[in-house]
Order: C-alpha cells, then structure tokens, then sequence
C-alpha cells in the first residue's frame, strides 16, 4: 500500500500504525484478550507509536547562474511530495508533519532579487499536518528534489535543486567570441563592446597595424580552476571564522584574470560563485572543455593551529605518499556528503571512468606542473612540504588531463587565516600560480588537434 506520496507505508519503519490483524474471537479467554488491549493502548500513547514530528532547523537559498538550490534542514526525515504547475510557472512542495513556524515564514526574505530562477517563496498552511511551499518562478525549470541523510554539521536535509530547461554548457561559453583573435589574444582591460566602439573610430589604415601587431598564436592553452566546496560545504572553516569556499574562489578568480590576459592562454572556472558542484561533474567540465590542465585550490586545515605552509598533490595510482596525504584525500572526498549530491542523478560512465587510475603518463605531467607550482609557491610562503605529496583525491582523476591541488595555507592556522583573506597575498599567490603555469606550458608544450586560427 502506498501513500499520496507513494512512499510505501509498509516501508516506514516503527512508528506508523496501520490497522491491527483481526483476531479471531473462537479460543480467545479473558487474560489473553486484556494482554492485547493492554499492548495496543501501550503502544497508542508510547513514543514508539507516533512518528516525533519533525521541526525545520534552518533554510538556505543558494543562487547561482548555473542553478539555484533550497535547502530545508529538518531535526527528523521531512516526508514531502512535489509537482511543477504552469502558468505561471511554480514549483508546489507539499510538506507532511510540519507546521508553519518562523523558519519556514523566513524564506521570503531568503530570495535575492537576482536569483535568475526564483520570482518569491511562500509558504502556508495548507491543512492539518501540511505545510505548503510555493516556489515562483522567472522560467521553467527541470527540478531535481532529493533528501540527504546527516553529515558533519547538518540534519536531514531536503534540497530542491532547480536546473534550467537548457543546459549549461561551459565550452559555448569559451568559445563565444567575436572571432577566434578575441579567444586567443586574451583580455585586455576592454569588453567586446568597447573593443568594437574603439575600432570603429580608428581609420582602417590604424585597423590594419593594430591586427600585424597581434601575436602570431596557433593554439588556444585551456587551464581549468578548480575553487574548492562552495554552497552547501563551507570546507575548513578558520578560528576567525573565515570560509574556505571563499578564499579559493577569490584566489582562483584572481588567477583566470591574469591567465585571461595572456595570448594564447585561456581559463575556465569550475564554480564562479557560492554554489555547490559534485567532484565528478568538476572533472567531467574540464574534460568537456579539452582543458590541458586542471587546478584545484584549496587551503588546508589540520586538527592543531601551528600546522603552517602550503603544498601541491596530485593523485597517486598506488596509495597515498604520506599519512597526512591520505587523511587530507578523504577529507577533501567527503566534499559531495557534505555539499549535497543526488546520488541518482550520477553517470555510471564517467563514474567507471574516474576509477580508471590506469593514467602514469598523465601523472608524470602532474608531477611536473606540480614541482613548477612548488617551485614559484616556496618564494612567498614557507612550503609545508618540499615535495609534491600524492593521494587518492577524486577531483584529481581526469584520466587525459594533468591535475594538480594547490593548498595555498592553513586558514586553521590564525596568522595564515589573515594572510588568506589578505588581497595582497591574493595577489601573490595568484602570481605564483601563473609562474608555475608558464614554467610548464614553456618546457612542456601540448601537443593536440585544438588548434585556433592562424593570426596576421
């Protein structure tokens, strides 16, 4: 038998009663017949009989251009059913057990106005024991709705993740240039527009040198950024109370613009804001694009404050170099438990493919932008490790593409907490990445079929 919901009620474990066994009345004496009732009224007014209703802790908004996600975190299993309704668009999720309190009568207040998919959020009574959520929508959206188990610091959690009807696809958005010079010259301070503006003021004589004095660049280098957690998982979390999520995608900000300004060079960020992405679907981008190099910026974290410096690793075929290696890999793995991933959402293809540790030549080439990146890292902060540590890190697996994860510092640290929220060390240990970049790209140019047009 199942529910509204089509949940199974059977399937619901202690706590749900359904309508006793009729007992026959032929055989049945006096003590017998009172042992019954007296199990029955027992089991009516024991906690076991009755489901503890379930309380909603806190509710997030997490917006994105990608997607947006609402979380709703309860202190028990939240029971819900959901349905998209046109005209205009909105996402209805029913809510059983619950009743309208000061959590749920905060969500409005969680929308921005910029949330590309979300017009406002109501909430309401509507009827005994259901609360109803009204989502409006700015589109039609595909929605994926999932509930996570606790972990770390959270509850049971309910995610609604509200996708696009169109996908999202970071290689159109690489190559939507005016033209293939754009792609490979880099940026230069100006946008499109203003690009286009300037020219069409200069005579064509001026049009003509500006274009000889273009370089001469044959191949568009594609790095892919990689700015650890986000959304849902903060990462390690600094005395002070710095996030993580933050630095890295400041750090890696930083750096797409300086490798944005370089010819022939290009970058192309995993995340471009505080939102959750899976670990296989950060490697599966990277792949989608052809990148030649992945790198994904972390800082560190360890259970005493006096631990200090930064490291690079990159993914080892055999175990891990070092007992700290091994625990910082799973750590930095229980990413997607913490971020929140629909488990049946995920590709058995590309998963089959992350398991393929069968890569030695692709993790020689991430040893060697690794000790690139060490090299350039050790002159503006002490190196926790002289070499480049390896371990099992699933962000790393990309079976074609040389990867590398840069731990710029230990934000458990408190000196190096500030320095991480520091521009100016921003700044540095953005400039050093860059230098290690180059340092491969120079003695180790790529060898490929992505090719651009010829310029001049």
């Amino acid at each position: 038998m199942r529910d509204r919901t089509g949940e199974s009620i059977a399937g619901r474990g202690p706590g749900v009663l359904t309508e006793p066994e009729a007992v026959p009345a032929r055989g049945i004496d006096r003590r017998r017949l009172l042992k019954f009732a007296g199990a029955t009224l027992a089991l009516m007014v024991s906690p076991v009989g009755h489901a503890a209703p379930a309380s909603l802790l806190a509710v997030r908004v997490w917006p994105s251009a990608e997607y947006t996600r609402i979380t709703l975190e309860g202190s028990s299993t939240l029971r819900y059913s959901h349905m998209l309704v046109p005209d205009p668009d909105r996402l209805v999720v029913d809510l059983e057990g619950i009743h309208l309190d000061s959590v749920l009568q905060s969500l409005p207040s969680k929308v921005m106005e910029s949330d590309p998919y979300i017009r406002l959020i109501r909430a309401g009574q509507n009827r005994p024991g259901v609360v109803r959520v009204v989502v409006e929508l700015k589109a039609p959206v595909n929605p994926q709705v999932f509930t996570l188990a606790p972990v770390g610091n959270y509850g049971h959690r309910l995610v609604l993740d509200l996708h696009s009807t169109e996908e999202h696809d970071p290689l159109l958005a690489l190559i939507m240039k005016d033209s293939p010079m754009d792609a490979a010259a880099g940026d230069t301070g100006q946008d499109s527009s203003q690009a286009s503006v300037a020219d069409s003021r200069n005579s064509p004589a001026e049009r003509n040198t500006a274009r000889r004095a273009d370089p001469n660049v044959n191949r568009l280098f594609t790095v892919v950024l990689d700015p650890g957690h986000g959304g849902e998982d903060p990462g390690a979390v600094g005395a002070a109370g710095s996030y993580e999520k933050n630095v890295t995608l400041s750090i890696a900000r930083r750096l797409k613009r300086k490798i944005d300004a370089e010819p022939s060079m290009r970058a192309v960020l995993t995340r471009d804001g505080d939102y959750f992405v899976p670990l296989q679907q950060r490697v599966a981008r990277a792949r989608r694009v052809r990148a030649d190099l992945f790198v994904s910026i972390h800082a560190d974290a360890f259970v005493k404050p006096e631990a200090n410096g930064s490291s690079v690793y990159v993914l080892s075929e055999r175990g891990a170099s070092s007992t700290a290696a091994r625990w910082l890999a799973q750590k930095e793995n229980d990413a997607d438990l913490v971020g929140g991933v629909n488990l049946a959402r995920q590709d058995g293809h590309i998963a089959r493919t992350l398991l393929d540790l069968s890569q030695t030549a692709t993790i020689n080439d991430s040893l060697k932008l690794g000790r690139a990146m060490l090299g350039e890292i050790g002159g503006i902060n002490r190196l926790h490790k002289q070499d480049v540590e390896q371990a099992g890190f699933a962000v790393l697996k990309a079976p074609d593409i040389p990867s590398v994860l840069v731990e710029t510092a230990f934000i458990s640290n408190p000196q190096e907490e500030r320095r991480l929220n520091d521009e100016a060390y921003q700044e540095k240990m953005a400039n050093a990445l860059l230098r290690g970049i180059k340092r491969y790209f120079e003695a180790n140019p790529p060898a490929g079929p992505t090719r651009v047009a010829q310029l001049g």
